[in-house]
């Protein structure tokens, strides 16, 4: 049994959500398939799907928010990588038991109706992993 079935999508931290925009529908050739507000994570995103590859673009709606906050530390470029899973919670129940340190205790509703979790870098050569799932409806 697979416990992360590929990646979901890369994450990249934008300062300007309609630059980007601009910028990434002319390098993919495509516009954005959705575009959505994330109240919880004080982000707005923006979806661009490539055969089975999707990039998120993402945009702090306030200076204090994680992706506000992250883009005054490092600057834009790549947030996280996210990997689609079938079973969050066992996914994440796995990953502790292998050691890794679970920013979220439970499953949150993200962006792009999924369930979403986040794995801290510290524990991932630095890279933010994200575990999606897609939420029922």
């Amino acid at each position: 049994m697979n416990h992360i079935n590929k990646i979901e999508h890369i994450g990249i931290a934008v300062k300007d959500i309609d630059q980007a925009n601009t910028v990434y529908e002319k390098l993919l050739g495509v516009p954005p398939y959705k575009q959505e507000v994330v109240e919880s994570e004080s982000v707005i995103t923006s979806f661009f799907k490539i055969g089975n590859n999707k990039i998120e673009l993402l945009a702090s709606t306030k200076d204090d928010g994680p992706i506000g906050k992250f883009i005054a530390k490092k600057g834009e470029g790549i947030h996280h990588i996210a990997f689609d899973v079938d079973d969050i919670e066992k996914e994440m129940d796995r990953l502790d038991k292998e050691g890794f340190q679970l920013i979220n205790k439970a499953p949150k509703r993200g962006a792009d109706n999924k369930l979403v979790a986040f794995v801290h870098p510290k524990d991932t050569n630095s890279v933010l992993i994200e575990l999606c799932q897609e939420a029922p409806l």
